[in-house]
């Protein structure tokens, strides 16, 4: 990190930080959903009751660093792109949050034979997220690294797709309340978008990349 930023450990042990929590928040988000699907209620609202806790200091830990940002940023033109990425990471965070909310709220009815392919998807989607972290990581510390990141993101992406569009046909092709199919479908847009969030950060991150091979 100090290719960009003047000699500030203190702000780079809270960019750390801060990635790390996104990636706990995808870990909490797993947990969330499998608990969800088996039907351990108590589980899955601790879970979500953490992970709520992680979205919380991950707004804080971030609208500190990007305070920072001002007084350490070594290359004045970067620091647009360094905000943009936590900011833009920050939304994912958001997204995973309040997808599992909308578990809690709703109390969707999931059909149970096709749990593990929604199990495949919340997992392909939260690596997705993992990936996405890998890139920011390198895009501080190994910028050629960043490239390999960006593509497994991207390739998990395809794969959420594709697990979405399976599991919608799969639910339209069967015997149920046209509103019922709906809400199935909102909820496998929505955790789909996880990883087409994910996705558009490294969109960004790839074009703030290019800038500093420039």
């Amino acid at each position: 990190m100090t290719i960009l930023f003047r000699q500030s450990r203190e702000l780079e042990a809270e960019i750390d930080e801060y990635l790390d929590l996104i990636i706990q928040g995808g870990l909490l988000f797993r947990q969330g959903v499998k608990c969800f699907l088996d039907h351990r209620l108590e589980e899955f609202e601790q879970r979500l009751h953490e992970l709520r806790g992680v979205e919380q200091r991950g707004d804080t830990l971030r609208r500190g660093i990007e305070s920072k940002l001002y007084l350490h940023t070594l290359i004045p033109e970067s620091r647009g792109d360094v905000l943009g990425l936590l900011e833009s990471a920050d939304e994912v965070l958001n997204v995973v949050t309040s997808t599992l909310l909308r578990f809690s709220i709703e109390t969707p009815e999931l059909p149970e034979d096709l749990n593990p392919l929604f199990v495949d998807l919340a997992d392909n989607a939260i690596a997705s997220v993992d990936a996405m972290v890998g890139g920011c990581r390198a895009y501080f510390r190994d910028l050629a690294a960043v490239r390999d990141h960006i593509a497994r993101a991207q390739g998990l992406r395809e794969e959420v797709n594709r697990l979405a569009e399976t599991y919608v046909r799969k639910v339209f092709q069967r015997e149920l309340r046209l509103s019922h199919k709906n809400q199935l479908r909102y909820f496998v847009a929505h955790t789909e978008r996880i990883a087409e969030d994910a996705d558009d950060v490294c969109d960004r991150l790839a074009i703030a990349a290019i800038k500093r091979y420039v």
